[in-house]
């Protein structure tokens, strides 16, 4: 006669299963989180030769235009949807404008490819993608280097932003050293595709600014480190890299050169200036640290003789 297992050997198994269970997939999650964090570092470095191939067709000059283009949606759905400038594709919603908020759509001759613009171990925003045909949440382009524009004719609400031209000039050649400046960077602040510029709110007029890089170390900390909007505002926590907010610890930064690299969240803060050190005693006009705006922050002073090349800066 056949004798079976006791109880107590099958809960020994179960036991055994449950502990092996327990070690070994955490370690599957961190290798799938690793594969994934190659797969995005790739994926900059094309993005990065793209941007590069582009300037090359354009005089070394970063893509800014605002334009309204038929069929241009990144989202194929919405490309059969009718074309007007001055109504719904280039007005409300924005399938078919393109600008820096659409900056994907400047790479695509030289890509040819939208999903390589979706970030691995991010989730692109549900709504900008059916409603604008918008890569929101991904990867994000950083316009204190590029420089920016709203200028379309049919935008009217937004054509007094108009040009804001980087402090570099918008060109690889203005930048003191391309290999060290970050021009694309993963998505923390909410669901955006760009990362915003701060202006003088002091010059005259609006229509045409010089756009400086958020640079700022206390508005990024929350942006990758522990801690709620609660633990913002009263400056608690922000010591630890939150897997919620950097899946991997840390970002992938493209630079000004087509490489690519992943910075820790801590290395990133410490490449970047703290509040007193670009301001220099000054304050945001708008905004705050622990705000998610991804529009254009404004101040009243500003020192960029500082040697954070992450962001263009070097000190003469």
């Amino acid at each position: 006669m056949k004798k079976g297992f006791t109880l107590i050997e099958l809960l020994v198994v179960i036991t055994i299963i449950a502990i092996l269970a327990a070690i070994l997939f955490p370690a599957f999650s961190q290798a799938k989180t690793a594969a994934k964090k190659t797969t995005a570092i790739s994926a900059q470095r094309q993005i990065g030769v793209a941007m590069m191939l582009y300037m090359e067709s354009n005089d070394d000059r970063y893509p800014r235009q605002d334009s309204c283009a038929e069929k241009s949606s990144l989202n194929p759905d919405l490309n059969a949807n009718p074309f007007s400038v001055s109504g719904a594709g280039c007005q409300f919603p924005f399938y078919y404008r393109v600008n820096h908020f659409s900056w994907q759509k400047y790479l695509i001759p030289y890509v040819k490819s939208v999903p390589l613009f979706e970030h691995p171990l991010r989730e692109k925003d549900p709504t900008n993608w059916r409603m604008h045909g918008q890569i929101f949440g991904s990867y994000a382009l950083n316009l204190g280097i590029t420089g920016g524009s709203d200028t379309n004719a049919g935008l009217n609400a937004f054509k007094a932003f108009g040009q804001r031209i980087s402090f570099t000039g918008g060109t690889t050649s203005g930048i003191p050293d391309p290999s060290k400046a970050g021009l694309l960077m993963e998505a923390t602040v909410g669901n955006i595709s760009v990362v915003a510029t701060m202006t003088d709110d002091t010059k005259s007029p609006i229509s045409e600014l010089t756009a400086y890089p958020l640079a700022v170390r206390e508005y990024w900390r929350y942006k990758m480190m522990d801690g709620t909007a609660e633990n913002c505002v009263n400056g608690t926590l922000g010591t630890q890299p939150d897997p919620r907010k950097v899946a991997a610890g840390g970002i992938i930064v493209g630079f000004a050169d087509g490489s690519a690299k992943f910075l820790r969240a801590k290395e990133f803060l410490a490449k970047t200036p703290t509040k007193a050190e670009i301001f220099n005693g000054g304050n945001y006009s708008f905004g705050n640290d622990c705000s998610n705006f991804a529009g254009n922050f404004g101040f009243t002073q500003i020192d960029t003789n500082l040697d954070y090349p992450l962001w263009g800066f070097q000190r003469s």
